[in-house]
């Protein structure tokens, strides 16, 4: 422990870099002690164990780490873990009910929305919350609200054509 000249405690580094952050994900509370540079995905994966939120880019450009905050869409790799203090937090392993599977999760199995499925979270967190926000009056409006989830696979049709079936009600 060190000291400071008046001999009271001087934070330790480890002190000095970390932080109480309290939130729920996934509608149970949940408390993570973190370093202050620690991202949301990190704190996702590596504190709350939640691996469906992927590590992509790291940089904001492919969408696979997309979450929602408070209802809306955020890419975790570019938010700090103690901004999300106090908020709501929803991955995609919170897309389930009790009942079953969201709805748009059932759509991409029937539409085969999905290759590798690297990106799929993030398709499925950025789907629902389009819809959300009502952005899907056309198939060119929901490619253009999706364009920041990438699929290196291609699955784009297949996607639209889930998310379309969703927003016409079909599939709800």
């Amino acid at each position: 422990m060190k000291t400071t000249r008046s001999g009271t405690r001087a934070p330790s580094t480890q002190d000095q870099y970390t932080v109480d952050v309290f939130t729920v994900v996934n509608g149970a509370p949940a408390q993570w002690r973190v370093d202050t540079r620690t991202t949301l995905l990190e704190a996702l994966r590596d504190s709350a164990g939640l691996t469906g939120t992927k590590r992509g880019c790291d940089q904001g450009a492919c969408g696979a780490c997309t979450v929602h905050v408070d209802g809306a869409r955020v890419l975790s790799c570019l938010m700090l873990a103690a901004q999300a203090d106090g908020r709501q937090i929803t991955t995609v392993e919170g897309l389930a009910g009790e009942s079953g599977l969201h709805p748009m999760q059932e759509a991409f199995l029937r539409h085969d929305a999905f290759q590798c499925g690297f990106c799929t979270s993030g398709q499925l967190m950025s789907a629902v919350c389009l819809l959300r926000e009502g952005r899907a009056g056309s198939d060119a409006e929901i490619r253009e609200y999706m364009s920041g989830n990438l699929c290196r696979c291609g699955a784009y049709g297949n996607i639209v054509a889930a998310v379309r079936e969703i927003a016409d009600g079909a599939g709800a």
